[in-house]
């Protein structure tokens, strides 16, 4: 059994370019909230002294991570931003004196269980790289290692224009198989399947020379159909396993890690040094130069824009990550975050809505939706907020990817519908305030 899903234009431009390292900004603005769950606490005020690797940002209790400085200089203030979903995040604002100097507490891990392991990625802060931005100790954090029969490495990047893991395993292959050492001998695991499409030839090359020595490891070609790199895609394409609704990998034997995750665990252990640098794929139709960039966390996007020769055009749409599940940013003067792995600027014409028409019931959304869900009962329910159908309807497992739209001929804008309809079925079970 396979999930299917879609064709679409891969416009992988940037494969090939190996990433560069932009000047250091002047000034980079870190948010306290890069990563799913509770914003990190501000450590810092305004006027103290920072250096790279610095902690400003603590954990809250439970999920969160912890956040550091990129750079070096001075805490010019604390302050609040808009992000792109329109909440307001704290934020440490930070005027770099571009020495870059380093913490003096910055210092390999002392590892030696699997306690001190979780302890250490905690410590990084570490969260899914690929996009998803999931504390990554909490997702290695499991209780009863038994469970896990299986580590998948999510290298599919089915997203369009999305190259950062592709040059992860090009440039930091070592790494990649050092952060699968780690987990072997911490979680004692020994089946590990890296999932990549078979798009990536030269990734895939060099993926097949390191794990050839390797009999823990396989590497498992996939067919370039996305949304081949979600989770429950992954899941069942790699091991034949469908994850229960409502459920995680883990129910069916399996922990998923990106690829670049992955990689940047094996260096922190390493080295020391925690997450304070994004490789960031920078493309579209109004960027003069794509490429990849690796830039300070906290960089404006406007600046990142500029290391790629700036922007042929206004554009008339930014987006973090693909143009599939991309979110829009308000403006340029947005940061990159940790889990930044793209910013996408499109000029007028590839930005252009195209013009909506009446559904024709060909069903084209439920046949290309890779769970079959069927995106015209759910907006006919959302119109009726029918929470009780949206309910039977699963709307819950939605994964917001965006085929059901993409091949929609009358262009409804199924997957937005989709969205706040999963909102409206979550207030079903809720409690009613006091």
């Amino acid at each position: 059994m396979r999930l299917k899903g879609i064709r679409i234009e891969h416009k992988k431009n940037t494969a090939e370019r190996k990433p560069v390292r932009m000047e250091i900004p002047e000034t980079v603005i870190v948010p306290m909230q890069m990563h799913i769950g509770k914003a990190a606490e501000i450590i810092v005020k305004k006027g103290d002294t920072v250096k790279v690797g610095q902690l400003i940002g603590k954990a809250a209790d439970g999920l969160s991570a912890d956040i550091h400085s990129s750079v070096s200089g001075k805490v010019a203030k604390t302050d609040e931003i808009t992000a792109s979903d329109s909440t307001k995040v704290a934020c440490v604002v930070i005027t770099s004196d571009g020495k870059q100097e380093t913490d003096e507490t910055i210092a390999p891990p002392v590892v030696n269980n699997f306690e001190s392991f979780i302890a250490a990625v905690k410590k990084s802060g570490a969260v899914g790289l690929g996009g998803a931005g999931f504390p990554s100790f909490v997702k290695l954090n499991v209780n009863d290692l038994t469970k896990i029969k299986y580590v998948i490495i999510n290298a599919a990047e089915c997203e369009p224009y999305i190259t950062s893991d592709t040059r992860t395993m090009i440039d930091k292959a070592e790494f990649v198989f050092k952060g699968i050492a780690a987990i072997r001998k911490y979680m004692n695991v020994r089946r590990f399947i890296i999932g990549i499409e078979n798009n990536k030839r030269e990734a895939i090359e060099v993926m097949k020379k390191y794990a050839a020595d390797d009999k823990d490891v396989k590497i498992k070609v996939l067919p370039s159909q996305y949304p081949q790199g979600s989770e429950k895609v992954l899941v069942l394409n790699t091991i034949n396993k469908i994850i229960p609704r409502g459920g995680l990998p883990l129910d069916v034997g399996a922990v998923v890690i990106n690829v670049t995750t992955l990689a940047f665990i094996a260096e922190y252990l390493e080295t020391g040094m925690p997450l304070v640098e994004k490789c960031v794929t920078v493309d579209g139709t109004a960027v003069k130069e794509p490429k990849n960039i690796i830039a300070p966390i906290g960089t404006s996007i406007r600046e990142l824009f500029e290391a790629a020769g700036g922007l042929k055009c206004e554009p008339s749409k930014v987006i973090y990550g693909g143009p599939m599940m991309g979110i829009a940013v308000p403006s340029l003067d947005e940061p990159v975050l940790k889990n930044t792995n793209a910013v996408i600027a499109m000029d007028e014409k590839e930005a252009a809505l195209p013009k909506t028409t009446p559904c024709i019931g060909c069903g084209a959304c439920t046949m290309n939706c890779p769970l079959r869900l069927d995106p015209r009962a759910i907006a006919k329910a959302y119109k009726l907020n029918d929470k009780e159908s949206l309910k039977l309807l699963c709307v819950d497992i939605c994964m917001e990817c965006g085929c059901c739209s993409y091949v929609c001929p009358a262009n409804q804008p199924l997957v937005q519908t989709n969205k706040l309809a999963k909102r409206k079925a979550a207030s079903l079970n809720s409690k009613p305030s006091a």
